[in-house]
């Protein structure tokens, strides 16, 4: 009877062996036929904040996938450069830290280059130049820079219109910044009259007041146009292959045809 059980013993462990030794072979050869399979599997992770229509935005109307125009671009820019897109939203402020701790790949949210930012990541060439409005209500009575004294100025945490805020902070007598996370907020807040005015891009902007009747602006004078790019990390060589794709599509026509799809309030 020992000798029986230690026959079926023996057995059962070749037949463990003969039983692991198929399965490590069919995941070798699934992982040697998948060099050209992974190439079209490879993703690229993308953080953006959702809240920057026509850049990217949810219209909750019509379902939860982020759109616009950044959306767009990044798909067909990641596609010639043989990746499939995964996209992140989170607060903007968090887009930069996200990419250098490597929780995202790339970022691609509107974001205007300057000198902290370049200090600390790439960024591809601009796909976009914007300029800074102020926008206020109809019956605010602010039509220009001096009008802003003693007013409360909104703007985004960290964003560029953050520090045009601070810098005119400095000239005018009385004026107080109020920073938060998301350009919506920011929006009803000086609807409802709470914060006196806003600083955002021209295009941003001219989308809300088609929305908003009782919306007005004017543009912020004395400042260069803003350019929008995407960030990498430091040394990557994504940028460069971000680059050539973004040429590429220039030349197609397609990025001329996306602003023409996202951006239509001009």
């Amino acid at each position: 009877m020992k000798i029986k059980k230690k026959w079926l013993f023996l057995a059962t462990a070749v037949l463990a062996l003969s039983l692991a030794g198929c399965g490590t072979k069919d995941t070798n050869k699934s992982a040697d036929n998948g060099s050209s399979d992974a190439k079209e599997k490879k993703v690229l992770v993308m953080g953006t904040a959702a809240d920057y229509a026509p850049f990217e935005y949810i219209d909750a109307k019509v379902s939860d996938d982020i759109i616009g125009f950044d959306i767009d671009l990044a798909k067909a820019a990641t596609e010639k450069m043989g990746y499939q897109l995964q996209v992140k939203d989170m607060e903007f402020n968090s887009l930069i830290p996200a990419l250098q701790a490597g929780k995202v790949d790339f970022v691609l949210a509107g974001m205007t280059p300057n000198k902290k930012r370049d200090e600390v990541v790439d960024f591809t060439k601009s796909y976009y130049d914007t300029k800074e409005y102020m926008l206020t209500k109809k019956d605010s009575g602010i039509k220009s820079d001096a009008d802003l004294a003693g007013k409360k100025v909104g703007v985004q945490t960290s964003s560029i219109q953050e520090d045009l805020g601070k810098s005119l902070a400095k000239k005018i007598k009385g004026m107080q910044l109020d920073s938060r996370d998301r350009i919506p907020e920011l929006v009803q807040e000086v609807k409802l009259g709470r914060i006196d005015a806003l600083i955002t891009e021209d295009i941003v902007a001219e989308n809300y007041l088609k929305q908003n009747k009782d919306l007005s602006y004017y543009v912020i004078q004395n400042q260069e146009d803003q350019s929008k790019a995407a960030a990498f990390p430091e040394g990557s060589k994504l940028t460069a292959e971000f680059d050539k794709a973004l040429d590429e599509l220039n030349k197609e026509g397609k990025v001329d045809e996306l602003k023409a799809k996202w951006f239509k309030v001009k």
